[in-house]
């Protein structure tokens, strides 16, 4: 059966982009007689260009128009089009023609090869190089280095995802660029190819400098989630035995200097630091076992498994149970 593609692209002040960005779809995607659909999210566009959205579906029904009520994000318009979309690989692609749908092709080619996930690689990125491409760099190796997901390009929106590894990420905030991340401790086989990238010819950037802060951020949550979303205690529990550690020794030092320097404990201010780091050191472990307690509601409560299964295989059989076998088996049931 002919797999379904849905290409999904948030919009926000694009106006100008629309109409040629959808003839560039059209030129990638007719040619290879693929399945696909096209999803814009306007993402509280300000622009008029909401009004140009809603008379595509009516031009072509393989065009599908979510508008929100305001500017929620980038996050929030892929997440509502994964949500929406019927295909079984989802292309997000964004508005502002410096992707090119001319790649879609290759992302999918690789996607068949047996990948789940596909990142682009803007190898000749066409961006300011100090406020866009330096600070960039640094992000992508930061999440290299810190998620052990090995990518040139985690901000590049064209990617290739299979449906059943994204029913497993869930997206909040401005965690659209780790998706990758997310899918790979999902257990995804994630690959990477160079892509093309234009200069922008409308409208302007949405994003500057200040987004490396907030990527830094973004990071520092990815890596909490993925390495102590289950077990909090082993991250603060390991903090709070560091700086009791800490403070019993800032207080064996202030007891040596009593007693060899006849330096007396009141004046001493490490004795206020030995103090000090162990009462941190006991909040931590609280605060670690509040979260363990915290995680295991979160599991319990919603019913869901600290796993993910692949599949299941496992051999079949007509054989019936034996008399005996059946007799315990309704028992069991009747309890």
């Amino acid at each position: 059966m002919k797999e379904k593609i849905s290409i999904i692209v948030p919009v926000y002040n694009e106006r100008e982009n629309i109409t040629p960005l959808l003839d560039s779809v059209y030129a990638a995607m007719d040619p290879t007689g693929e399945d696909y659909e096209i999803i814009f999210i306007d993402d509280g566009s300000a622009d008029g260009g909401e009004v140009l959205l809603d008379a595509l579906p009516d031009t072509d029904p393989r065009i599908r128009v979510i508008h929100f009520r305001r500017n929620f994000g980038q996050t929030a318009a892929m997440a509502a089009g994964f949500d929406h979309a019927a295909g079984d690989i989802l292309v997000p692609l964004d508005a502002d023609l410096q992707n090119d749908p001319a790649d879609i092709p290759a992302i999918l080619a690789k996607l068949r090869e047996g990948f789940d996930v596909v990142s682009c690689w803007r190898k000749n990125r066409q961006d300011p190089r100090l406020t866009r491409k330096l600070p960039s760099m640094i992000a992508n190796r930061l999440i290299s280095r810190i998620s052990k997901v090995k990518l040139h390009d985690y901000g590049c929106t064209l990617k290739g995802y299979r449906r059943e590894i994204m029913e497993h990420v869930r997206l909040y905030g401005e965690m659209h660029r780790f998706i990758p991340v997310y899918a790979s401790w999902a257990g995804a086989r994630v690959s990477e190819i160079a892509v093309r990238h234009h200069p922008r010819k409308f409208g302007r950037s949405k994003y500057g400098l200040n987004r490396t802060f907030k990527v830094i951020l973004d990071l520092i949550t990815v890596k909490m989630l993925g390495s102590y979303s289950t077990k909090p205690m082993y991250f603060f529990g390991g903090a709070g035995m560091l700086t009791c550690a800490g403070g019993v020794l800032f207080g064996l030092w202030t007891l040596f200097d009593k007693y060899f320097n006849h330096v007396k404990a009141h004046n001493n201010p490490l004795l206020l630091l030995a103090v000090f780091l162990f009462i941190i050191g006991i909040q931590f472990i609280l605060m670690g076992f509040v979260a363990e307690l915290l995680i295991r509601t979160w599991f319990e409560s919603q019913g869901k498994a600290p796993y993910i299964i692949r599949n299941i295989r496992e051999r079949k059989t007509d054989a019936k149970p034996v008399e005996g076998q059946r007799k315990s088996e309704h028992r069991m049931d009747t309890k």
